[in-house]
């Protein structure tokens, strides 16, 4: 059970934990224009990493994602997901990559402990996904998805935008695709971020419109696992796959909220679009801090808000989503 509770009962056995905030995409509603470095401190080395990961695991965290920017650019990634997969009481481990390097790198991955993998797939166009990330790698991503099936991962899921006037008459195509995959497509809701008003402006589609096209369908809402991420989950009798919806502008969004995100240079974010973050780093260096370092992740849960402030324009100090790993 987890010790990590908040103001409002809301109980948090979830991190994410973002490794870089380097990525090797320029998707068109974050890094439009690729990652520049911008010289501040290195992110999280194995130990730091060790140290946090052991400290949440102690106040009944069981499930970590490991999210970037792209977390593939890192070289000791492998090691990474054998030092978390080995804290005592991690059960989850799950990563969120684009998904390009998954066929020479899933199953040294795979073999270190990742039981869960989540790709950004924003098209199954080729043409589309070229477009839309500036890179032509959709035949790559498909070879992951199908090896991570084949190694038999717990939990394959795919990641889409929802993007007004570029993706979004893919449902059709999307359905054809999970009538034989065991996988789970989840349309993700374009969120304003620091940088992207106009893009918001101008390609931002409700969610709930797709969401009137797979009950029209036939496809029906299932009831949400206790640990799960925000999504609403549909399914239908004649596919194998399912189809999540992740609305963060819906009514009682924050509501559900499970988990915590710590950035790639160890803040505490208790939101993803909150206005500050807490700095763990400093008592990541010795194993003689985790006393202190339990308090003040306990401690700051009590500043965690109802809910995030999108409705009003208020995106936080969240410049783009890979700056935390979304």
């Amino acid at each position: 059970m987890s010790q990590l509770t908040d103001g409002f009962g809301r109980s948090f056995p979830y991190l994410r934990l973002s490794l870089t905030e380097a990525c090797n995409f320029r998707c068109s509603y974050c890094l439009p224009d690729g990652y520049q470095a911008d010289g501040r401190p290195r992110f999280l080395a194995v130990d730091e990493i060790a140290r946090l990961v052991r400290a949440f695991a102690m106040l009944g965290m069981h499930k970590i994602r490991l999210t970037g920017g792209e977390p593939s650019l890192r070289k000791d990634l492998d090691q990474i997901i054998a030092t978390v997969a080995q804290v005592p009481g991690v059960r989850k481990v799950a990563i969120t990559t684009n998904g390009c390097l998954l066929p020479r790198r899933l199953p040294g991955w795979h073999r270190a402990g990742l039981t869960a993998l989540n790709v950004s797939m924003d098209s199954l166009r080729r043409e589309r996904f070229h477009a839309i990330t500036g890179h032509d790698r959709l035949p790559e991503v498909l070879e992951g998805i199908a090896l991570a099936q084949a190694l038999g991962l717990q939990s394959v899921k795919l990641n889409a935008v929802l993007l007004r006037g570029l993706n979004d008459d893919e449902l059709p195509q999307w359905m054809a695709f999970l009538r034989d995959r065991p996988v789970s497509v989840r349309f993700i809701e374009l969120m304003r971020t620091g940088d992207n008003r106009d893009y918001f402006e101008r390609h931002h589609l409700c969610a709930d419109v797709i969401v009137g096209q797979l009950l029209a369908a036939g496809w029906s809402e299932r009831r949400r696992a206790a640990d799960a991420g925000p999504a609403r989950e549909f399914s239908h009798p004649d596919h194998r796959g399912s189809i999540g919806i992740i609305a963060p502008y819906s009514k009682d969004f924050c509501k559900g909220c499970n988990r915590l995100r710590v950035t790639a240079r160890g803040d505490l974010r208790l939101c993803l679009f909150g206005d500050f973050g807490i700095a763990l780093r400093p008592l990541l260096q010795s194993d003689e801090d985790q006393g202190a370092l339990l308090a003040r992740i306990t401690t700051q849960l009590g500043l965690k808000a109802a809910g995030h402030g999108l409705h009003f324009g208020q995106t936080g100090l969240t410049p783009h989503l890979a700056s935390i790993g979304g």
